[in-house]
């Protein structure tokens, strides 16, 4: 019994998509997050090949970046400011960074989030 409720748990988090992940941002580093390959990326996007919803949460005290960009090409660049939590969508192979401020450490936390149905654009 107790397996069955264990493994019942496991699936509903899988569906979920819980994929959260903590980092710390040195002045001098750049993170790669999702989009390239496996082996490759610091996070693992759940929903890898898909459209889907990053959730950047600043975690420190400093601000820091975050970049998307498609084939090299930079798609939006947003600032995350101390206690903030941003949303970007990531169209299919959109590659997620998080780069740091210059100023010190920082940290967030990556989440990735699968969009209600009917936000899903269709091309």
């Amino acid at each position: 019994m107790k397996r069955i409720l264990f493994s019942l748990v496991l699936l509903v988090m899988g569906t979920l998509g819980f994929a959260q992940t903590d980092f710390i941002l040195k002045p001098t580093q750049s993170m790669l997050m999702t989009g390239k390959r496996p082996g490759q990326d610091a996070t693992i996007n759940p929903f890898e090949g898909e459209e889907c919803f990053a959730l950047v949460e600043n975690i420190g005290e400093r601000s820091f970046s975050v970049r998307i960009q498609f084939k090299d090409e930079i798609v939006e660049e947003v600032t995350v400011k101390k206690g903030e939590t941003k949303s970007l969508k990531l169209k299919k192979d959109y590659q997620l960074y998080l780069d740091p401020n210059a100023q010190g450490v920082a940290k967030a936390r990556v989440d990735y989030r699968k969009p209600p149905r009917a936000s899903i654009n269709r091309y």
